[in-house]
């Protein structure tokens, strides 16, 4: 399963207004993976925004999907060595997802 809600985070950091490159704060990428799934009517309208994306702009879609795999294993994943950080289960991402 954390390998699935680890999928399903960067897939909707992949669609979200945040910009490729950046490395924006946990408060930040918790908010804009919300808004992300609240827009796009969940993680599958993420997932489907991600595979037209690919579809329609491959050479962009590879470096951006790097981008937002990086920022979210950095946020979530607390075997990552990059800078590990606990998310309780009640956050709005956690809530946002599990809807």
């Amino acid at each position: 399963m954390r390998s699935q809600m680890l999928a399903a985070r960067a897939a909707a950091l992949f669609v979200s207004d945040l910009p490729a490159g950046s490395r924006p704060s946990v408060a930040l990428v918790e908010t804009a993976i919300a808004a992300a799934v609240r827009t796009r009517g969940g993680t599958r309208g993420c997932v489907a925004e991600l595979a037209a994306a690919y579809g329609d702009y491959p050479e962009t879609a590879v470096v951006r999907m790097r981008w937002a795999r990086s920022v979210v294993l950095s946020v979530y994943d607390r075997s990552s060595v990059l800078s590990p950080v606990s998310t309780p289960a009640s956050t709005p991402v956690a809530l946002a997802l599990a809807a």
